[in-house]
């Protein structure tokens, strides 16, 4: 079974957070699960580079457009590898065939009789990139970037007649009740279209915005930066050709965070419907990462930089804390100091040192290294089904689980003693030998999560050594 995972593509108007690490080892651990299933993969993602907010941030810069997203690209690709995240393409809006693509989906929009032009008057959030309602404001700001004044803007653009899908998306939501998930996310998008749907703007006067996709036939408008930038979902699979890969990986799987709702499951899916393409197969929504009981922010200094992080701790325990102490669905608090406290007590006082104490028993008195079946490599269908639900928290759990039952077995047989006893020797071989085969196990259930730390204890059973600190202990 073909299958295609997709994060959001972050604007590169600020360096990646931690929020970003969580979306892109989320969907990493969705791909590198679906490939030890057996399934091929696309795993898309990439960088959103078009808009106001990326015109501002080059001109404050002083820099070129193009210039600054080709800077902030690169330093997001390289936040992407260090996260050894296993992507098929890392796209990007400013791509040649990122364009000809949006110019073709708006054309066929257009065919559908879905865009018109008409006077703009909205209410407008730079920071969310998009227009809001007064009940969407909380004193005249809007409610997530509440820093921001809200423009009010008014000039005459092109439209997308969002209000003519407002049936059916509820009969998408009522055919396929999982279509969003978590459940709550699933219920407050249908809420949201059963107020009724508004038509969006979806272009902006090239002389106020020259920074963005051209509006095919008319080269005074740009598209809005959201219309654009939806499209890479499907460009980066070569549609609108039939032939290239689109018809085998769509429809996909979308990643994104609960500020992203109304985008992707109602606003793309309307504009989908519009071009005659099939919807998404489903789109899992996350929620915030927020540090001290508040939202992370400079002003506040609790900004938690994943790259110091993983300099810090290393890439797999940055990937262990967004997996197994961010809740999937909820809003999660993460401090610098839950962190260490977590490598500590289950990374190097938990795996690394189990890990550690097998491994010297093996090296020090098996003949050789233990022979692996099948068996020992392979991974619960209970794991599986937990990651395919998204419950990435409970994954871990179990896999974690699975460790304490190592550390159980090595208390209550003590091979360390039962080894200098030559009535029990043969007893404690046998027992050395099944802690082995069960770091294996452990070692084949974290390849999607810490595939590096499952790399590194597959290589230490298969050469019958102890390794070096999985974990150092920090100081």
């Amino acid at each position: 079974m073909a299958k295609y995972f997709t994060t959001t593509l972050p604007y590169v108007n600020a360096d990646p957070h931690l929020g970003t690490a969580l979306e892109f080892v989320e969907a990493d651990v969705l791909a590198r699960a679906a490939r030890l299933r057996g399934e091929e993969v696309f795993f898309n993602t990439g960088t959103d580079e078009h808009g106001t907010k990326i015109l501002q941030k080059a001109q404050e810069t002083g820099k070129d457009p193009q210039a600054y997203v080709d800077e902030y690209a690169a330093r997001f690709k390289a936040f992407v590898d260090r996260l050894n995240i296993s992507y098929s393409a890392f796209t990007r809006t400013t791509s040649p065939g990122h364009k000809a693509a949006a110019q073709a989906f708006w054309k066929r929009c257009e065919q559908a009789g879905d865009i018109y032009k008409a006077m703009y008057e909205v209410k407008y959030c730079i920071g969310c990139e998009l227009e809001k309602t007064d009940s969407e404001l909380d004193n005249g700001r809007c409610v997530i970037h509440p820093h921001l004044e809200i423009q009010l803007i008014k000039e005459e653009n092109y439209y997308f007649r969002f209000s003519k899908y407002q049936e059916p998306l509820l009969k998408l939501y009522a055919a396929r009740p999982d279509f969003v998930v978590p459940d709550v996310r699933m219920n407050e998008i249908r809420s949201f279209v059963e107020r009724g749907l508004k038509d969006f703007s979806i272009s902006r006067r090239k002389e106020k915005l020259p920074w963005g996709v051209p509006v095919p036939g008319d080269d005074e408008h740009v598209m809005y930066v959201w219309f654009d930038a939806l499209v890479n979902y499907i460009s980066v699979i070569n549609w609108p050709r039939e032939e290239g890969g689109f018809q085998k990986w769509w429809p996909g799987i979308q990643l994104a965070g609960k500020d992203n709702l109304r985008q992707q499951s109602a606003m793309w899916q309307a504009m989908l419907m519009s071009a005659g393409v099939a919807p998404s197969r489903q789109i899992f929504i996350h929620g915030f990462i927020n540090s001290g009981g508040q939202k992370m922010s400079k002003s506040l200094g609790n900004v938690i930089d994943p790259v110091a992080l993983a300099d810090t701790y290393g890439v797999d325990a940055v990937r262990y804390l967004v997996l197994r102490h961010v809740h999937p669905f909820e809003d999660s608090d993460v401090t610098e100091e839950g962190l260490r406290e977590a490598y500590t007590a289950n990374l190097v006082n938990g795996l690394g040192n189990l890990v550690a104490r097998v491994m010297k028993l093996a090296e020090e008195h098996l003949p050789g290294p233990v022979v692996l079946t099948d068996e020992d490599m392979s991974v619960e269908d209970a794991f599986f089904k937990k990651v395919e639900a998204y419950r990435f928290n409970e994954a871990m759990d179990l896999i974690f689980e699975h460790i304490g039952k190592g550390d159980e077995y090595m208390t209550s047989t003590e091979p360390y003693k039962k080894i200098k006893d030559q009535s029990t020797k043969a007893e404690a071989l046998a027992d050395i030998e099944k802690l082995v085969r069960h770091l294996a196990k452990v070692a084949a259930h974290l390849a999607p999560a810490m595939p590096a730390t499952s790399e590194a204890i597959l290589t230490t059973v298969r050469e019958n050594k102890k390794p070096e600190n999985l974990f150092p202990r920090l100081d």
